[in-house]
């Protein structure tokens, strides 16, 4: 995500569950939009980004764990920049714009009365540098797991994730996504599960796609699933263009979470451009470029996951 000049990105983890937050900053501004296409999102400032409103730029976008009490954490980034005076000026004040989705993580730890809050998402945003992003158990992927559909079965960690590519002409398109997806975890590359639902041996896996095909289905309880993803690209884009980038990413999502986009999870990704690039946009390509960089961003956060107890993370696996 960083590869994309202008952007930072940070972290802040609540170990004591554990959960957290994740921000990215775009201070000088970057035309956004967003598709949603999960059944129970959590979102704050989605309106805004419909290409028929007046807010043609946003400052950041947060996400994070806690369920709808996270969505306070955009509080703190927007004290952050406006410290800062970064926003849309008004009467000597500066309102930034932060656009924000949150996962629902609350029973991971036990202790579901922890869950961030806009300290976290100051504190996120304080911490954010252009550095490499770390991946993860961290952040908003600090309670994140996946693995939960189908029923009976045991589930995995999941984590935070990040992609990037660089065309031969400059342009540049980047993921960052919190992967908390009911489904499982699928490599686009050769079909193989990386990580899902675990039979009783905890080693094998019980396959979502034959779940689905047998019909013999036991949904995974609303609302504790959802994956938030974020494409970026330094191209000049219309509001009307990013979405159409995010709702072409989401393909990133159907190809490497199976299923995805269910009726229990808010499965969401904003779309950024910084407008840095003089290279003419080709909607086409970048689209596909974010899916193919989501897909990829999908599965770095759950192999480079940390496992919590009763949810171990890929690298936990007795497995090749």
């Amino acid at each position: 995500m960083t590869a994309i000049d202008g952007i930072r990105v940070g972290h802040h983890t609540l170990t004591e569950r554990p959960t957290g937050c994740t921000v990215v900053l775009v201070e000088k501004g970057a035309t956004g939009g967003v598709a949603v296409r999960g059944s129970a999102p959590g979102t704050r400032e989605t309106d805004l980004l419909d290409p028929s409103n007046i807010v043609e730029q946003v400052h950041a976008i947060a996400f994070s764990g806690g369920s709808a009490f996270g969505l306070d954490t955009a509080s703190g980034v927007m004290r952050y920049l406006e410290e800062r005076k970064i926003g849309f000026p008004f009467g000597g004040a500066y309102v930034p714009i932060v656009p924000a989705a949150v996962l629902f993580d609350l029973p991971i730890g036990g202790k579901p009365t922890i869950r961030p809050d806009a300290a976290c998402g100051y504190a996120a945003a304080k911490a954010a540098t252009d550095g490499p992003v770390a991946e993860g158990s961290v952040g908003a992927g600090a309670g994140a797991t996946v693995g939960k559909f189908g029923g009976g079965g045991k589930a995995m960690k999941g984590g935070v994730g990040t992609a990037s590519i660089t065309l031969p002409n400059g342009l540049t398109v980047a993921a960052l996504v919190a992967v908390n997806a009911a489904g499982d975890i699928i490599d686009p590359a050769n079909g193989q599960i990386v990580a899902g639902a675990r039979a009783a041996d905890g080693q094998s896996f019980l396959d979502a796609r034959k779940i689905l095909r047998s019909g013999r289905i036991e949904p995974p309880r609303p609302g504790e699933n959802t994956t938030l993803g974020l494409v970026a690209t330094n191209a000049k884009l219309t509001k009307a263009q990013a979405r159409k980038i995010a709702e072409m990413a989401h393909d990133g999502f159907a190809r490497a979470i199976v299923p995805a986009h269910t009726m229990n999870d808010g499965d969401t990704i904003f779309a950024i451009a910084t407008g840095s690039s003089a290279v003419e946009p080709n909607i086409t390509i970048i689209g596909g470029l974010a899916a193919e960089m989501m897909a990829d961003a999908i599965l770095r956060a759950v192999r480079e996951a940390t496992g919590l107890p009763n949810y171990p993370a890929v690298r936990d696996l007795q497995r090749p």
